[in-house]
């Protein structure tokens, strides 16, 4: 399984909509993505380690596939339907990492 994770990165001036991104946003990437997303989860940063310090994030969406080829596959048709729905919650140019997820 891996997990294709889309951080918020928490700059001066960023904006980020979590109930857009939680109530629009990650419905529509279930929809247009289908079966082959597997599992979805989303963090919302609240702070960073040591007191007082703000978050590196201000959002992380964790998208969970059986596998690179699943999630490339899925995404293809879909990509421009998604990054088009952006900026309505953000201005934030995401960072995105694909993992293999161990238990």
């Amino acid at each position: 399984m891996i997990n294709v994770s889309v951080m918020y990165p928490n700059k001066p001036g960023a904006h980020f909509d979590i109930s857009y991104y939680c109530v629009k946003h990650i419905p529509l990437v279930q929809k247009v993505l289908g079966p082959a997303l597997l599992k979805v989860v989303v963090e919302e940063g609240i702070a960073g380690m040591g007191p007082g310090a703000r978050a590196p994030y201000l959002a992380l969406g964790h998208l969970y596939f059986e596998s690179v080829g699943s999630f490339q596959e899925a995404l293809g048709p879909q990509l421009a339907q998604i990054q088009a729905d952006i900026p309505n919650y953000t201005n934030i140019e995401p960072t995105i990492q694909i993992s293999n997820v161990r238990n």
